[in-house]
Formats: C-alpha cells, sequence, structure tokens
C-alpha cells in the first residue's frame, strides 16, 4: 500500500514513474547505550518502522525531494551544495556532499520521500532517512553498494553536515541489518555479527510521547566527561578500561567523571552478555541485563526522565514482561521491552492504560520485527 500510494504520488509530482523504491529501516536498540562514541560495543535492531523513497535519476546535476511526511518539497544542486537552516532535506544535502569528498561522481535525481519512524523519539529517524537518501543516490548513480561505507558516509554527512556529533551505531544497523537479527557492533573496527533473535519474544518499543529537550549539549557534554575519564585511567578510550581499572584510579576521579565511566565500562559488559545470552536462547538473561542497562542509565548516567522511569516501571507490573530500559540518547522518547508472545496483546493493552493514567501522556507502543537494513524495494504490484 505504501509504494502504490507513494507511486501515486510520484506521478502527480513529477510525471511518469519512478525508476525505483528504495526503504531504510529505523532502529531500536537494545542494549549498549552511550557506548558507541566510547570505541564501544551496542546491539540494536532494524525495526519495521521506515523512510521510503520512490525516485528517478535526472538528466541535469539537481536534485529534487518532495516529502509527504512533512508536506513540503527541497531541491539543491550537486555542483553547488550550500548549507541552509534545519530542514530534512539537509540530511540529503549531506549525503551528497560525503559521497562528493569521497570521489564519486554523482547524477541528479527526483524523489518522493515518506516515512513511518517516530521523529525524536530515539528511534533514529535522522540515520533512517540518511540511509535511504545514500541507496537512492547509489542507484541513481551507479554506485555499488557497501552497507559499511555508506554507514561512514551517513555518519560524515550527520557529523560534518547536519552538525551532530554521533557515533556510527544508527547508520550501521540502518545500513546492516538483516531480517530476524540483531546486529552486535564494534564500533571501534565496525567488526559486526549478526545475532539471531531467540522465538517465543517480541521486541516491544514503548514510545513514552516525550521528547528530548536540549539533548544535543547534554549530549556533548556526556562525550566530554567520558574523554576526560578515559585520559585520567591513561586509555585512548573507555572501551579499553575496566571496573578494576576505574577502583584502582592513580588519579583522583571527579564524581560526575566517575559514575560516566562506571556506566560505559559496565555497559559494554553487559553488551557482550547479551550477545551470549541471544545466541544460546536465554531470553530471561537478556532482560536481566537490560534491566541492569537501565538502572545505570539513570543512575549513573543520569539521561534518563520521569516519563521513562514510569514506563519502565509499568512494563515490569504486567505479567510477561522479561525486561525493560530506555533506549536512545534519553531525557525522553521511548523505551524497549522484551516480552513473551503469549502475553503480548493484554500486555501492551494493559501498559498503554496504566502508563497514560499514571504519567498523564499518551504512549504509542510498536510490537516490531527485525527487518533489513536499506534495501531496493520490489513492488507487489504491476506498474502498468
Amino acid at each position: 500500500m505504501v509504494l502504490r500510494t507513494l507511486r501515486e504520488q510520484f506521478e502527480s509530482t513529477f510525471g511518469g514513474a519512478p525508476a525505483g523504491f528504495v526503504r531504510a529501516p529505523g532502529r531500536v536498540n537494545l542494549i549498549g547505550e552511550h557506548t558507541d562514541y566510547n570505541d564501544g560495543f551496542v546491539l540494536p535492531m532494524a525495526i519495521d518502522q521506515s523512510t521510503t523513497v520512490a525516485f528517478r535519476p535526472r538528466v541535469d546535476r539537481r536534485v529534487v525531494l518532495s516529502s509527504v511526511t512533512f508536506g513540503d518539497r527541497a531541491e539543491f544542486e550537486l555542483d553547488a551544495l550550500e548549507k541552509g537552516p534545519s530542514h530534512w532535506v539537509e540530511y540529503v544535502k549531506g549525503v551528497a556532499w560525503a559521497l562528493q569528498n569521497g570521489g564519486h561522481e554523482l547524477n541528479g535525481w527526483e524523489g518522493v520521500v515518506t516515512g513511518d519512524v517516530p521523529i525524536g523519539a530515539g528511534l533514529s529517524s535522522s540515520a533512517s532517512l540518511l540511509l535511504a537518501a545514500a541507496r537512492a543516490t547509489s542507484v541513481s548513480s551507479g554506485i555499488p553498494w557497501d552497507p559499511v561505507a555508506m554507514a561512514q558516509v551517513a555518519l560524515q554527512a550527520e557529523n560534518g553536515w547536519v552538525g551532530l556529533n554521533c557515533g556510527i551505531m544508527d547508520q550501521m544497523i540502518c545500513a546492516c541489518g538483516e531480517k530476524g537479527h540483531a546486529l552486535l557492533i564494534d564500533c571501534r573496527s565496525l567488526d559486526t555479527r549478526q545475532v539471531a533473535m531467540p522465538p517465543g519474544v517480541t521486541v516491544v518499543i514503548l514510545d513514552t510521547g516525550t521528547r528530548r529537550k536540549l539533548v544535543d549539549s547534554s549530549y556533548n557534554e556526556r562525550r566530554r566527561e567520558c574523554e576526560e575519564a578515559a585520559a585520567i585511567l591513561g586509555v585512548p578510550a573507555l572501551r579499553d578500561a575496566s571496573l578494576s581499572d576505574l577502583d584502582r584510579a592513580l588519579t583522583p576521579m571527579p564524581e560526575t567523571a566517575g559514575k560516566r565511566a562506571r556506566h560505559v565500562i559496565g555497559e559494554n559488559e553487559r553488551t557482550l552478555a547479551a550477545e551470549k545470552a541471544l545466541n544460546s536462547g536465554d531470553a530471561g538473561s537478556m532482560g536481566r541485563l537490560m534491566d541492569e542497562s537501565h538502572r545505570s542509565l539513570r543512575e549513573d548516567y543520569n539521561v534518563s526522565s520521569e516519563a521513562l522511569d514510569i514506563m519502565v516501571e509499568v512494563a515490569h507490573a504486567e505479567a510477561g514482561c522479561l525486561g525493560a530500559r530506555m533506549t536512545g540518547a534519553g531525557f525522553g522518547g521511548c523505551a524497549v521491552a522484551l516480552v513473551e508472545d503469549p502475553e503480548i496483546e493484554k500486555w501492551i493493552f494493559a501498559v498503554e492504560k496504566e502508563y497514560q493514567l499514571r504519567s498523564g501522556h499518551t504512549p504509542a507502543l510498536y510490537a516490531c520485527r527485525p527487518s533489513r537494513g536499506a534495501h531496493e524495494v520490489e513492488p507487489a504490484f504491476s506498474p502498468g
């Protein structure tokens, strides 16, 4: 249905049919929060919600786009890229900028963009858009698709063009995800391992209905604190330290930097333990590790919020929940829970009702499946 509607939108906007469709997922991080920019380990999963683009190459050097989500239109010249004010098209410009800086010759293209990844909820709507733009650009320009290389292009776009100093986790999972699997990512080497999700459980995203405030400044502050802790410990990054190293630090560690380090070091250990738990089909242990992660994010990293804490408490109060934690940068947005399948419908109904009663916010809960990374989509209808 989405592709048929997109095709109709494309025909009414540009005339004629699109040459193809691409889709890139959002993501939920199961465990491994705020470890990516510390060269650590993360375990995200690509989700059903995605950005989808109907596109067609152009004969000139212009990129012309229409957004269903935002209800507007934007265009730019590949030979005269200029940064503009905050706008969704800056992500597409950033991809073009990064690819051209990498020596790629680009063709212009036109497209209609739509998406259902909740914006500002910590489910990486930005990386979804970046990778969808990268896939459409690569097809239009005849660039072979290398998921890891394109994740790095998307990171360059977000860091160097958009201006958010994020790590590479979001771009990697949106590029490299596989159906039925989470993805363990070593954020230093970019080595990955596909991790099959066990049967009998469902990942549920719990959108608190609140959005992050001042997250960029807080995010950058956390990065500085982690760098301070790593310098005191004499290691290149907190990835290289252990909890014993933290206890034995020769130079006094400021309390705040010490708390940040304790979270990151412990979170790396939890993430590797989570991979082992999933590989052995031990969903119960995975849930307990998620619980420990939330406590650490709340108490040591101080990035939870009242709404997130209420959501996690409510999730646990209902039968069938194996574990729950905030996910994403924090300060609002979403939590994630691991729920036994037989309880899933009753569980979702009860959590929605109780959370709204306790918090006053209207939640949105999504039972989601592990999905593919950015890919070309074959329409299930005749193009005639």
